[in-house]
């Protein structure tokens, strides 16, 4: 493993990592503790999802200047 990600095209893939979702994740789950789902069922999983990724995405407003 470490030569793959020690080699040119390792770097270039194993770099582009954090300007995917990556950070997204991370964020959700452990600055904002929210790595568990308290509903059941499919439906109530995705639903209570979103909510963790509308506050993260209106957080990142928030932090970037938009809003009062």
């Amino acid at each position: 493993m470490r030569r793959a990600i020690d080699s040119e095209r390792g770097r270039r893939l194993y770099g582009g990592r954090f300007a995917t979702v990556e950070p997204v994740f991370a964020n959700i789950r452990h600055n904002k503790r929210l790595d568990r789902f308290t509903l059941r069922g499919q439906t109530k999983a995705d639903t209570q999802w979103k909510l963790f990724c509308l506050v993260h995405n209106i957080e990142k407003l928030a932090h970037h200047g938009y809003g009062p």
